[in-house]
């Protein structure tokens, strides 16, 4: 399975890459560059995404985005729509896993530090499926 990682911090992105790599023998890519994932998006590369939600750094067309606009804009492009989109994010707070969701059309969401590898896994398994089956829900 083909993992593409869109982290801007450094240690939670070779958290990722460990977990996956070692643990699940997923391929993984790490970047910070919202062109990039369109393009990997585009070419079928990437079979699910997991996208920081604050991203410091991430320029697209001459604009800066977080990764909730990366996701927004994946989500209504009718051949990147379909990609699983997992948020994860370490300003995790009572009732930002809906908003985040319902703001991005995002799939799901996990909470940065990763507590539990094999959940991770778990949940990136449960997206391909769903990816594969094209379920993806459009942002508002």
């Amino acid at each position: 399975m083909r993992i593409l990682i869109v982290e801007d911090d450094a240690t939670n992105a070779k958290l990722f890459d460990l977990i996956l790599t070692r643990k699940a023998a997923f391929q993984v890519e790490i970047t910070e560059d919202p062109e990039r994932v369109r393009a990997r998006a585009l070419e079928g590369s990437v079979d699910v995404i997991i996208l920081d939600v604050s991203l410091s750094n991430s320029v697209w067309g001459g604009v800066r985005v977080d990764g909730l606009e990366i996701c927004r804009r994946l989500k209504r492009d009718p051949k990147t729509a379909g990609i699983p989109v997992l948020l994860a994010t370490a300003h995790a707070m009572k009732g930002a896993r809906e908003k985040f969701l319902s703001e991005s059309g995002a799939d799901e969401y996990i909470s940065k530090p990763i507590v539990s590898s094999d959940e991770l896994i778990d949940m990136i398994r449960a997206l391909a499926r769903k990816g594969a089956h094209g379920t993806a829900s459009p942002p508002r």
